[in-house]
């Protein structure tokens, strides 16, 4: 009798949570799905999120779509975000908050030809860059490597015109860009950011700070269901895959393969601070870090409430 009350108390309390009300979540990624939002389908297809209670829909950002518009407006409870995006939010009086950092890295970086080196043979070179590299990385990059604006033409996410010039180098993220040219045969570098000094965290999970106030049994809730899934798509993803293929068809099983290669062998999930506390965590020295970066490349004023951008009460306890 004794050896069966805990399975029977355990079994009864997973009743009584299935038994309950989901609550229902909409969560908002940064761009068309793919590997890297791997984690959070996962989460959804293999009934993690509703394990913990949850009732989650994931909504695809894009080229179009205004995130923090979004979240601000209600329309999603969580979203996909970036450390620079949410202290420009405040700055502009939008009160968002990062609860947990899914990578350790953020996963931008520079693709050159083969004679590059390293980031600063590029003084020379033709840099390809979106309008979001000029708010985010390009400011740092040009402090640390004395690059120019007249360098810089705008990337239009074609790589035909890198293939074509050898004098050119362009941004991009490990697990696409890369892919992309070993497919079309050219062989390329790709320099991380974060391993020449480059300080946000990626894919973080950002939500309005009223709903941590508020909701905070529900931001936990979604941080461990988020957390577990990724753990679960790295080791298997094969569920989470099918239901990214089911949201964006055009995603091809060889780049999502690819994808989770590097991510893995990046340890962007359970590298750095993660080897050692577990996955999602922040540091108070890291958010420093980003913050001084942004305010000394003129990028955000000093703001003596900046440590609002982000709370560790989420991911302290979770290893």
């Amino acid at each position: 009798m004794s050896l069966r009350t805990p399975l029977t108390a355990f079994a009864l309390a997973a009743a009584a949570l299935s038994a309950q009300a989901q609550d229902k979540v909409t969560f908002l990624t940064s761009w068309y799905a793919q590997a890297e939002h791997g984690g959070y389908y996962q989460a959804v297809a293999t009934g993690i999120y509703r394990k913990y209670g949850l009732d989650v829909t994931i909504k695809m950002g894009g080229p179009q779509v205004n995130a923090v518009q979004i979240l601000a407006a209600g329309q999603a409870d969580f979203m996909m975000g970036k450390d620079f995006q949410v202290l420009s939010g405040l700055e502009q009086g939008v009160p968002m908050v990062t609860v947990a950092a899914i990578f350790q890295k953020e996963p931008q970086g520079m693709v050159t030809h083969p004679d590059v080196n390293s980031l600063a043979d590029l003084k020379d070179r033709t840099i390809l860059l979106a309008t979001s590299g000029r708010t985010s990385w390009w400011p740092w990059l040009q402090r640390k490597y004395g690059l120019k604006d007249d360098q810089s033409r705008p990337y239009t996410f074609n790589m035909q015109p890198f293939f074509a010039d050898k004098k050119m180098a362009q941004q991009g993220f490990p697990g696409s860009e890369p892919f992309i040219a070993e497919k079309a045969g050219q062989k390329v570098k790709f320099f991380l950011f974060a391993d020449e000094g480059y300080p946000p965290y990626g894919n973080t999970i950002v939500t309005m700070q009223k709903t941590a106030k508020e909701k905070p049994e529900l931001v936990q809730r979604f941080v461990k269901a988020t957390l577990e899934g990724w753990k679960s798509y790295l080791q298997n993803p094969a569920p989470g895959n099918a239901l990214i293929k089911q949201e964006n068809p055009k995603m091809e099983d060889d780049l999502m393969a690819y994808s989770i290669k590097v991510m893995k062998d990046m340890k962007f999930f359970d590298g750095g601070d993660a080897a050692k506390v577990g996955p999602g965590v922040m540091t108070d020295a890291r958010w420093k870090q980003t913050y001084d970066l942004m305010v000394s490349s003129g990028q955000l004023k000093p703001n003596p409430q900046w440590q609002q951008a982000y709370t560790l009460q989420f991911i302290k306890d979770l290893k």
